[in-house]
């Protein structure tokens, strides 16, 4: 039955034309959410499905609704992001106009209610594994096409019961209200403070130059995944939103990760966690990660939306992926890194580089995985040079990271 308060808020804003409102789930600073079922379920003649989440707020302060819904049309459809159906207007019984988006419901609840679940012990690794690679090919797409969600965290996935083999759940990105074409992302390098997000999830470059780009997408993963893996935030405590800030942007963080934690889950987290976002890994490094190997496809969409692994092998993306795998969890030059990066100082050409590396020989593509590998061999050089010089301006390269097996 449904509170004084709540009925008032259902009658302020009205039902559509095909659905009806019912209990609210859910209210941000852009509204309310509201659970909505079909008038008629039966009806074979509604592109609706029988139960939908719909974000509402007053037309005079839908603005970020609006938004979001125009992002929603910019983005082809995806099974890793929350699926939008449309927009609609509706009046509610004092003649209050309000606008609707009308989205995909994610019965399974969010992310972080289910690590929060989890009594702050985590999800364990397989679990772990399989919401993050759903959670990268979403936003590999998002990339893809041009925009940056700008605030990723485990309160923004969505997790979505689906038919067929595999975990019988998906982990789905929803919320791109605060998302944003790249190109505007760049220009919002300005002098004063205007990242968006949660400072919680918030990269080094958003905190100091102000600027939100895929990179910054990337390193807020990480701060997923770390969240899955422990069970805990990566900057743990209480701290005021300044203090986590400053930590931030002073690069005084120390990621603790427990003893349960495996080889690769640590590497991949660097991967995320590397303070200069040009080095920064991608998305699609991230889905060819050694981490993220071995699971199984969750259902026939895979085939359309995953990395295309046939182009690069699994050996040489493992050696490229663990390059900062030491005993200390350091950056080395160990020998087995020396004799990795050699084949990028032959004199062959790409050709030869890519067959010492028992890649397949496409020349179109060698100069692609030879650019990758370089890029990992300058993070360590521009490393091994910080390291050596502690009170350079530039800062240091990564996130320490300790803890291990």
């Amino acid at each position: 039955m449904l509170g004084e308060g709540e009925e008032e808020a259902l009658n302020s804003y009205g039902d559509g034309i095909a659905w009806v409102r019912s209990s609210m789930i859910g209210r941000g600073s852009f509204g309310r959410v509201y659970l909505a079922t079909l008038r008629n379920p039966s009806s074979k003649c509604s592109s609706l499905p029988p139960v939908m989440a719909v974000k509402s707020a007053e037309v005079s302060s839908s603005a970020s609704l609006q938004k979001e819904r125009e992002v929603y049309s910019n983005l082809q459809r995806n099974p890793y992001i929350i699926q939008c159906y449309g927009d609609e207007i509706t009046f509610g019984s004092s003649g209050t106009m309000a606008f609707n988006l009308m989205l995909e419901y994610g019965s399974g609840g969010t992310l972080s209610r289910r690590i929060k679940e989890s009594g702050g012990n985590g999800l364990g690794e397989l679990e772990s594994k399989l919401h993050t690679r759903s959670i990268l090919r979403g936003l590999k797409h998002i990339h893809e096409l041009g925009f940056v969600h700008c605030d990723l965290k485990p309160d923004n996935i969505l997790l979505v019961p689906i038919r067929g083999k595999g975990f019988g759940i998906r982990a789905k990105i929803g919320d791109l209200g605060l998302a944003r074409r790249v190109s505007i992302s760049k220009k919002r390098k300005l002098g004063v403070c205007c990242w968006e997000g949660t400072p919680m999830y918030l990269s080094p470059e958003a905190v100091t130059d102000h600027v939100q780009e895929a990179p910054s997408d990337v390193w807020a993963v990480g701060c997923i995944v770390h969240e899955m893996l422990t069970g805990k935030s990566p900057l743990k405590g209480k701290e005021e939103e300044l203090e986590i800030l400053r930590k931030i942007g002073e690069g005084h963080e120390v990621i603790e990760i427990g003893n349960g934690v495996s080889k690769e889950a640590r590497a991949f987290l660097k991967g995320c966690f590397v303070r200069n976002s040009n080095f920064r890994f991608t998305c699609e490094m991230l889905l060819l990660h050694p981490f993220l190997q071995g699971l199984d496809d969750d259902d026939i969409d895979d085939a359309r939306v995953d990395v295309d692994q046939s182009v690069v092998p699994f050996d040489p993306i493992e050696s490229f992926a663990l390059v900062y795998d030491d005993d200390e969890d350091e950056y080395t030059s160990d020998s087995s890194t020396e004799e990795w990066s050699h084949g990028s100082e032959t004199e062959s050409g790409d050709a030869q580089f890519i067959s010492q590396q028992n890649v397949p020989v496409e020349v179109e593509n060698a100069a692609v995985v030879k650019v990758a590998f370089e890029a990992i061999k300058a993070v360590r050089t521009i490393d091994s040079l910080l390291q050596t010089s502690p009170n350079s301006p530039m800062g240091t390269s990564h996130i320490r990271i300790t803890g291990g097996d």
